[in-house]
Formats: C-alpha cells, sequence, structure tokens
C-alpha cells in the first residue's frame, strides 16, 4: 500500500480582484499543506477569475496575471498545485492551468474544448488547444512547457481534464489512461443550474472509473462576477467509487476536501483496463523532481462532507433558496452596496425576494459568527450587527406602496411578513402622485381618461408612480434596490418598464412563476434545513396573484390578465426552449392538458406568441438576473431573440386555420 493525499478547493474569487484573488489561493495552498495534501487542485480562470469577459484579451490583464502567478510560486513547496490563468501564446490566448510544483512552475496545461452554448462564450476569449499538441512558452525570463501534458512526480503521473474538457464526447481522459496517468485533476468554473451536480458528479465517477486514476474536481463559487452563481463542489474519486466530496453553496471564501488514494491499487486497476497504446502518442510528459509525501495507513483525514439536505425529497427548493441567497450575499458585498430595498406588495413575487435577502443572511449565519457576517457586509461596528437580526434589519427595508386600487389583503401581507422577517418597514401612499399624473395627462389630451379607454396607462402610471420613492429611499441608504419581476412576466412582457421592472439587481427574473409559487409553499410549512418554516408566507400564499391595478370590483388577477401559469410555462418551454412553432406547440398543449378546451388553448397559444415578439425590448431592459435554470430567457446570457421581428403573423395564420 502505497498512500498519498490528494485534495481540491473551491474557492470564492471575484473578477479581476488580483490581491484578493491572490490572497485566497495562498491561503487555500497553506490550509492544504496544514491538512497533509501534496497535490491540490484549484478553480479554473481562479487567478483572474473566470468572469472577466473582453477583459481577457487585454494585454495587461495577461500580464498582471502571470505576475499574480510568480507571486504564488514559492509558497507552493512541499506541494503539486494546478492554478488557472489566462495565458497568450503565440497569437491566441488560451484557458491555462499552471501546475506549480514544489515552488516552482513546471509547466502550462492549456483547454482543448471551449464551452460557447447557453451562458457560455468562451471561443470570443480563448483559443481551444490542439490535443497532442506540446510546446514551450518564453515568458518572465525563462521557458516552460505549454500544451497538452501530463507530469511525472517521482512515478506519479498527473493529467488534466479543464471543466469543458470532461462534459464532451471526446474528453481528454481517455488518452489520459492510455498514458498511465494516476491522477486527474480537472479545474472548473461550472455554474449552478438545477440538477447539474448530480451530472458533474457522475462524469468525476466515470474519469475514475474508466481511466483507473483518481479523480479531483474542484470548481469556483458564489457570485463571481454578477449573474452566474457557482455551487461550490470539490469531488475526489477513485475507481471504486466517489472518496470526498465538499459542501455546496457555502458562504466561506474556500471549501476543501480531500482524500488519500493508493497509488499501488490504482496501478491494479490500470492493469485491468484495455487501451489502444497508439491513443497515447504523443506523450507529452513532463518529468518533475519532486516526490508527493507518502502518507502512513490510517492517518487522519480533515473532517469533510456534504449537507443532509443534499439526498433529501426537496433538493430543487433546497437549491433554489441557497443558490439565490448566496448570489444576493455575494451580491452585496462585492458591489459595497449597503443593503437591499424591496417594493413589497404583499404578493408571491416581491415576498419571495425578501424572503431570500433574510435567508441569505440566517444561512451565511449558520457558517460563520454574526459578527464576521457584518463585517464581510460592511456593516460598521455600532450600527446593530450583533445579532443576525439587528443584521436582516439593517439590510433589508421593506416598503409597501399603496394606490386607491390596494387593498386590506396585501398591505396586511406585506406588513406581517416584513415583521417575521425582522426588516425594516414603511408604507408610502403613493395615489396623491397617481392622480397628480393622471390630471396632467388628462389636462394634455383634452379629455378624462377612464378604465374604459385608457385601461393599460391607468395601470401602468400607478406601478410607475411606485418608483422614485424607492429609489429615492436606495439612494439615501446606498442600498440597492430590487426588482421583483419573474420569468413568467418576463416571457410575455407581463410588467411595467420602469415600474415594478425598476431596480438595480433582478434575482427571481430567471424562475416561472408556477414554480415560485410552489416553493413559497414550501418555505411556509419546511424551509431550509436548519432554519425551518416562514409560517407568515400563508398570508400570501392564501391569495391569487394579482398586479392589483385595476378597481377591486374588476377582480383582477394575473391568471386572468394572462392564462394560467402552468400553460404558460409549458408554452415557453415549447417555444422558446424546444423552437417549436405555434401550430406544433398548440398540438403538444392540446394532449398535454385535457382539462382546458382545445380553442382555449388555441387563444393561449397565439396570445403567448404575439406578446413573446412583441416584448423583447423589455427583456433586454431587465435589470441582471441570476442565473438558476440552463434554459432562461436572459438574452444576455441564454435566450437572444430579435427586437423587432414579423411576430409569428405567418404561423400564428397557420395555427388559426387549423382551429
Amino acid at each position: 500500500m502505497h498512500l498519498i493525499r490528494i485534495g481540491g478547493t473551491a474557492l470564492n474569487q471575484t473578477p479581476l480582484d488580483w490581491d484578493g484573488n491572490r490572497d485566497r489561493i495562498v491561503t487555500a495552498i497553506d490550509a492544504a499543506r496544514r491538512a497533509g495534501v501534496s497535490i491540490l487542485c484549484l478553480p479554473e480562470l481562479c487567478i483572474s477569475g473566470y468572469g472577466c469577459e473582453d477583459a481577457f484579451q487585454s494585454p495587461g490583464v495577461q500580464r498582471t496575471a502571470w505576475e499574480v502567478l510568480e507571486e504564488i510560486e514559492p509558497g507552493t513547496r512541499g506541494l503539486a498545485v494546478a492554478v488557472g490563468l489566462p495565458v497568450r501564446f503565440e497569437s491566441g490566448v488560451y484557458d491555462a492551468v499552471a501546475f506549480l510544483i514544489d515552488g516552482r512552475l513546471a509547466g502550462l496545461v492549456c483547454k482543448q474544448h471551449l464551452a460557447g452554448e447557453g451562458i457560455h462564450y468562451e471561443p470570443r476569449w480563448f483559443r481551444p488547444w490542439p490535443a497532442g499538441r506540446q510546446a514551450e512558452l518564453a515568458a518572465g525570463g525563462r521557458t516552460v512547457p505549454i500544451g497538452d501534458l501530463r507530469f511525472d512526480c517521482g512515478g506519479v503521473r498527473v493529467g488534466f481534464e479543464i471543466c469543458e474538457d470532461a462534459w464532451v464526447a471526446g474528453r481528454p481522459a481517455a488518452v489520459l489512461a492510455a498514458r498511465g496517468v494516476d491522477v486527474i485533476l480537472n479545474p472548473s468554473a461550472s455554474h449552478f443550474a438545477f440538477g447539474k451536480d448530480e451530472i458533474r458528479r457522475r462524469f468525476v465517477l466515470e474519469g475514475a472509473r474508466a481511466c483507473g486514476a483518481a479523480y479531483v474536481y474542484a470548481n469556483l463559487l458564489g457570485n463571481e462576477a454578477g449573474r452566474a452563481i457557482y455551487d461550490g463542489g470539490v469531488f475526489a474519486a477513485v475507481p471504486t467509487g466517489m472518496a470526498a466530496a465538499g459542501r455546496r453553496f457555502s458562504f466561506r471564501d474556500a471549501v476543501a476536501a480531500s482524500c488519500d488514494v493508493d497509488l499501488d491499487a490504482l496501478r491494479l486497476a490500470q492493469a485491468r483496463l484495455a487501451h489502444d497504446p497508439a491513443r497515447a502518442l504523443p506523450d507529452g510528459r513532463v518529468a518533475v523532481g519532486f516526490t508527493p509525501a507518502a502518507v502512513a495507513a490510517g492517518a487522519a483525514v480533515p473532517p469533510q462532507g456534504r449537507d443532509a439536505w443534499e439526498s433529501g425529497g426537496h433538493v430543487k427548493e433546497e437549491e433554489f433558496a441557497r443558490a439565490v441567497a448566496l448570489g444576493l450575499f455575494d451580491y452585496l458585498r462585492k458591489s459595497r452596496a449597503r443593503g437591499f430595498v424591496v417594493s413589497a406588495s404583499g404578493g408571491a413575487d416581491s415576498s419571495a425576494v425578501a424572503c431570500l435577502v433574510a435567508l441569505a443572511i440566517r444561512l451565511a449565519g449558520r457558517e460563520l459568527p454574526a459578527a464576521d457576517v457584518a463585517t464581510r457586509l460592511g456593516i460598521p461596528a455600532g450600527e446593530g450587527s450583533a445579532t443576525l437580526g439587528a443584521i436582516v434589519h439593517s439590510v433589508l427595508c421593506c416598503v409597501y406602496q399603496s394606490t386607491a386600487n390596494s387593498g386590506p389583503v396585501t398591505r396586511a401581507a406585506a406588513r406581517g411578513l416584513a415583521a417575521a422577517l425582522g426588516a425594516e418597514f414603511h408604507e408610502f401612499d403613493v395615489d396623491p402622485l397617481v392622480r397628480g399624473y393622471t390630471e396632467i395627462v388628462a389636462h394634455a389630451v383634452g379629455r378624462p381618461l377612464t378604465w374604459q379607454h385608457d385601461d393599460v396607462a391607468l395601470q401602468n402610471i400607478q406601478a410607475r408612480a411606485r418608483a422614485p420613492g424607492v429609489w429615492m429611499l436606495a439612494n439615501i441608504r446606498g442600498a440597492l434596490l430590487v426588482s421583483t419581476s419573474n420569468r413568467s412576466e418576463a416571457a410575455v412582457g407581463y410588467a411595467t418598464m420602469d415600474g415594478d421592472t425598476a431596480g438595480g439587481l433582478a434575482p427571481i427574473a430567471g424562475i416561472d412563476k408556477a414554480y415560485l409559487r410552489r416553493w413559497l409553499m414550501w418555505l411556509e410549512r419546511e424551509g431550509p434545513e436548519g432554519l425551518g418554516p416562514i409560517p407568515a408566507l400563508a398570508a400570501v400564499t392564501a391569495q391569487a396573484p394579482t398586479a392589483e391595478l385595476r378597481p377591486g370590483a374588476a377582480g383582477q388577477t394575473d391568471e386572468g390578465d394572462l392564462m394560467p401559469y402552468d400553460v404558460l410555462d409549458r408554452i415557453e418551454r415549447l417555444a422558446i426552449r424546444d423552437k417549436e412553432l405555434p401550430l406544433a406547440a398548440w398540438r403538444r398543449l392540446v394532449a398535454d392538458f385535457p382539462r382546458h378546451d382545445p380553442r382555449q388553448l388555441a387563444v393561449w397559444t397565439e396570445r403567448f406568441y404575439v406578446l413573446w415578439s412583441r416584448n423583447q425590448w423589455k427583456r433586454e431592459r431587465y435589470a441582471p438576473s441570476f442565473h438558476v435554470d440552463d434554459e432562461n430567457l436572459d438574452p444576455k446570457t441564454w435566450c437572444r431573440f430579435p427586437i423587432l421581428s414579423g411576430g409569428f403573423t405567418r404561423e400564428l395564420a397557420a395555427l388559426r386555420a387549423a382551429m
């Protein structure tokens, strides 16, 4: 038995935060050394940050990344550490991993497969490295190997897959197996999406099994650059199964996991595999005079593990709560804002946002002392930051803004929830503003405005009259105004621009209303593990969603204005995800919703396609949203559509003809 200890660390980095990123990397290396780790994997592009976007093309950024690499290099004595950065070579820029071994740079491995779909845009900045190519890079007064390399560390052979490399059919692991690699490191920047963690787990396990190797995967953590949330995640697997896994959605700067691997057992597993030796050429071997320290059998591995909710019955609900809460927490501290202001209507959307802000503080407090939470959020000592409840009150401000059409149910729901969360609460009467604007415009057009002739305008002015006051309050507090629009509204433009869309961040714009309502019911009755439910939400979940912009006698509801939310969300998936035209989408709806009349389904189908094509300009203007679903509608991260189009005129005619 020949044991060595390998591990990975997920890091919460920030694009172009050179000193902060360096310090977190150095701290992670020091922690790994204390834990007895000999081979450490850190995330992809963790020196520069993954979300630098077009800044990757800047020669200055590339030079600074190299300077920071050289600052990190001496601190790796006694370890082998993989750390990511952008590297210019010849005429291109590459997504590279520097392998620092015992205090010196041994070589650079470059990513072979770039992610260019959905939220990803890597081919805009980087070039894919050709499989099998090795070269030399002259930089910093020295020459180092670069390319498709493997490293021989005193007989321990180490190879790499970099994030997307492991997601493709022809993954480099097959060649690494033929080269007899013992340890595969995967530095990654894999954004959170529902159900994605299980896919990562499978490719890590398959990589270890198929290659007869130990496999270490290390991801980014937190809200790195604004939209994408990284759930973290560290995996260490051997051919017989998963050996270690780090927790996700941590509010700490780093999360580590490690395990001991038996090189003799790996060699036995490799000997039983059948590989074509030709696939191993060219070899790309870099010999290094460093041997990972042997670990005594039975030596303690640092405590680690995942939370119990990961194997529970409400994984999606927990993931949504924890992902958005972490996204909000990091957005707040990295933007250096001093809290959130929420225009609290007493309805589902604003209530969900307020709850998520409070959950962010409560979940952070599960891992960090209250004083540390306050410090990370920039709350000065002496401003009531001694307890988590005081921090919530300092950070979260809810404002109910009433008009003549506001009812007592929503007012009570907003006030009751704010009290239950511990938020600061205000009520603004904006009806005088609404009347004032209405009178000004009525005078300009020479007639009174009526609900019969001016329905949309009279609704919209109420929503828009609410924006200036909360914006002003946010400015005074140095806080972020949060937009409460959801994905279903974005799909059909059921939102007032510069009204309920006002804000600098739209945290729930990536989640559909039908799911959001189910999540609120779960939060009311069960809630996240370790925190429990929020019973005050009962006053919210009992209501039918309504904009509450028409007189009460009109009985306005969102679904009455549009269609049932489950139907709307199904049409959206068919139209946008599956690219179905109206007639084909309608036929699927008829099969999926037998309780609805086919002619009514046709009316709803036409309504969706008309409103979708008419309102792309609104989606282009939404505040930045969090990416929690790999099929969202954000034109900046997933779904691009022309602002001006033919509006499906021909296609909708075909639908009507089929009726």
